[in-house]
């Protein structure tokens, strides 16, 4: 492991670094960024958004910026400077060197975003039964609900702007981050699970989202092939592609619907 011109790795960023991570640290890695976005998000982003009338919504895109962007992208870039004297992924983040041809690649990206689309629309019921079950004493305001819940008894104008504005976040920025992080830092230090890789990551993935427990057993199955695919392939552009492409799509139809007083 090359690291900066002589200077010697500190223990932390060793074990970071190395190619295996034991399964405790592989844990607390994929669940702290959760913590944080749901801490932020109570102390921080909600109050700040609802004190200038904009839908708690749009706090879990301030919550995220303010502490997915700086956890996850903020230690990938560290390490990479640890490990190469300035910032850089190489050697931090796995499955970069595109194997896949571009033709391939869209091939297998676009069943992978209907697969996501379809599945995860197919799956709604079961994530509010599973709310109505075991998660009404979830703080966060909309919970449960459905897609435009969340954004429910606020101005038509204030719906859109909400929408719009989390489409370059959580639509863009944030899943490919997200892939950088989980996949190409942490599924590839998964290798102790063997061909499990995909299946933990996957599932431990799942339960960062601690702000939506409920769709924790429906965001495994339609999450799972990304990862999976990854693992096959050594491409992390398969899975940037499914969640940024299909988080893009869901964010720009939504506010598209909005703006075209398609849904109420």
């Amino acid at each position: 492991m090359s690291t900066t011109a002589g200077a010697r790795p500190s223990r932390i960023v060793e074990r970071l670094l190395a190619d295996r991570h034991r399964l405790p640290l592989s844990i607390a890695l994929h669940l702290a960024p959760g913590a944080l976005i749901v801490a932020v998000y109570l102390l921080i982003a909600e109050p700040l958004v609802t004190s200038i009338g904009y839908p708690p919504f749009l706090g879990w895109a301030v919550a995220m910026l303010l502490a997915l962007v700086p956890f996850e992208l903020g230690l990938l870039l560290w390490l990479g400077r640890r490990r190469n004297g300035r910032f850089s992924l190489r050697g931090v983040v796995h499955y970069l060197d595109k194997p896949l041809p571009r033709r391939n690649l869209v091939a297998l990206v676009i069943p992978l975003i209907l697969w996501f689309l379809v599945v995860s629309t197919v799956l709604m019921p079961m994530d509010n039964f599973f709310y109505r079950l075991l998660f009404r004493w979830v703080p966060f305001e909309g919970a449960g609900g459905g897609p435009t819940d969340v954004l429910a008894g606020y101005p038509h104008s204030v719906m859109v702007v909400a929408l719009a504005a989390c489409i370059p976040m959580t639509g863009l920025a944030f899943p490919v981050i997200e892939e950088l992080y989980f996949r190409g830092f942490l599924m590839a230090r998964l290798s102790r699970t063997g061909r499990w890789a995909p299946v933990v990551s996957t599932v431990l993935f799942s339960l960062y989202h601690l702000w939506t427990p409920w769709g924790f057993l429906s965001r495994v199955i339609f999450f799972l092939p990304g990862p999976w695919s990854v693992w096959r392939k050594k491409d992390l552009r398969v899975s940037i592609g499914m969640h940024a492409g299909t988080n893009f799509l869901l964010g720009a139809f939504g506010t598209i619907a909005l703006l075209l007083n398609l849904v109420p």
